[in-house]
């Protein structure tokens, strides 16, 4: 029988082994990244151990006087990156933002508007017996945006005639969300928004996959498009620690801030907050150049995984505009055995629905999809060359049936090169090397 003590150790030996691993791993989920060793130093301050309710200036506690600091820092900062006039940063994920944004703008029982899951949508918009934060937290009855599928994009003219029919029924949507887990393409926030609000609904968008890409002008600008509220995470494109927040205008100030305290949060995890300011100073430095290879990369990366024989979807529109490609990989396997498959070979990505996934009977635990994301090896230092690279070692695995013990050792040599964070101040501390304090 193992003692606290052996316990204690173990755990910090699974740590270290974690570090070591993702050291030899080439990582592609969309919605992972890699912080820099400033922001990894921010997470560990004291500020963590601190509460802090209420807005900066006007807090339940004492003890905040640097906490406040750090925090209006974040505001002036996050509105520089979007071109804000309110944010707040006290959100502690992405689904908290959500759920801010719910609070803010609807009542329960009201409808909303969103994608669903197998069309790109997040679990947060969706309905009550599927589990989704909407419906199953905040009460509200969702309807699906209609999605073009070959254009993987919400399709404008089939939405317009949607929204004016539940109009029409008496059942008129009070928000309606744009943005998506799968998030190729801009949405047509500029189409719709017109038409949203005519029928006096909110224009929300979900930026949490986003984000970076927003700040660093490389995607849609929703703010100026007709969107009157932004939620965002900040561990995607977006590469600070795991975070959240939310952007809008100053006229919705009072109910975002009233949503997030006390509706949604105590305290906000200050030293993610202190994260996120390192992490938008980065941003405002950085952030056009890594946003911009970003795109650049996951264009590469979708070219080169087409020529090698994969079904990567929106050939015809140049595979994305942002970090994600979606992959149909039905004629080689299912999603979820492809993704353990490629987890051997230290390749690390997700199983996806397709949007036409559950009609031909098709489930999450085995979709035909796999989704990949280049925001982490973007940050790594990867360019275009590297992701014809990637593509092989995809291609060894899933085409050529090759032992994934053989192309693991092929990805840990490749993973040499690549050990420091890039577009950032400093990178002395390596990115995934494990840090003791103890």
């Amino acid at each position: 029988m193992s003692t606290p003590r052996d316990d204690y150790n173990h755990v910090f030996e699974l740590l270290q082994q974690h570090h070591k691993w993702f050291q030899e791993c080439i990582p592609l989920i969309a919605s992972e990244n890699i912080p820099s060793p400033a922001v990894r130093e921010a997470l560990t301050s004291d500020f963590g151990n601190r509460y802090a309710e209420g807005w900066p200036g006007e807090r339940v506690y004492a003890g905040c006087r640097f906490i406040d600091q750090v925090e209006f820092k974040c505001i002036e900062l996050m509105k520089k990156l979007f071109k804000a006039e309110f944010v707040d940063v006290r959100p502690i994920s992405g689904v908290v933002a959500n759920l801010v944004v719910y609070t803010a703008f609807t009542e329960p029982g009201d409808t909303m508007m969103a994608l669903s899951i197998p069309c790109g949508g997040h679990i947060t918009m969706g309905k009550k017996r599927l589990g989704g934060t909407a419906g199953a937290v905040h009460g509200l009855n969702v309807e699906y945006l209609p999605l073009d599928y070959k254009e993987l994009n919400i399709d404008v003219d089939k939405a317009k005639a949607k929204i004016e029919k539940l109009a029409n029924e008496g059942k008129t949507p009070k928000l309606v969300m744009f943005g998506a887990s799968v998030f190729p393409f801009p949405h047509p926030v500029k189409e719709l928004a017109e038409t949203i609000h005519g029928v006096g609904a909110t224009v929300g968008y979900d930026a949490a996959h986003v984000a970076g890409l927003i700040a660093g002008g490389q995607f849609q600008d929703p703010l100026r498009e007709g969107a009157d509220v932004v939620s965002l995470s900040t561990h995607k494109t977006f590469f600070g620690p795991q975070h959240g927040g939310v952007l809008s205008w100053e006229k919705y100030a009072d109910r975002i801030k009233r949503a997030t305290f006390p509706g949604m949060v105590s305290n906000h995890h200050l030293h993610a907050v202190a994260g996120v300011t390192i992490a938008c100073a980065e941003l405002l430095e950085f952030g056009k150049e890594y946003a911009s290879q970003v795109v650049r990369n996951a264009k590469a990366l979708g070219q080169a995984l087409y020529e090698r024989g994969f079904n990567v979807l929106a050939e015809h529109k140049g595979f994305t505009q942002s970090h994600v490609i979606l992959i149909d990989i039905t004629k080689h396997g299912d999603g979820g055995t492809i993704e353990e498959t490629l987890e051997k070979a230290n390749i690390i990505i997700n199983r996806n629905l397709l949007p036409w996934d559950i009609k031909e009977g098709r489930h999450f635990m085995h979709p035909g999809g796999i989704r990949l994301g280049v925001s982490e090896v973007t940050r790594l230092g990867m360019r275009e060359s590297e992701m014809d690279e990637i593509a092989e070692f995809i291609k060894r695995v899933v085409i050529d049936k090759e032992s994934s013990e053989k192309v693991k050792e092929d990805v840990a040599e490749f993973r040499r090169n690549y050990q420091k964070v890039h577009y950032c101040f400093e990178n002395a501390t390596e990115a995934y090397k494990y840090i003791r304090i103890r």
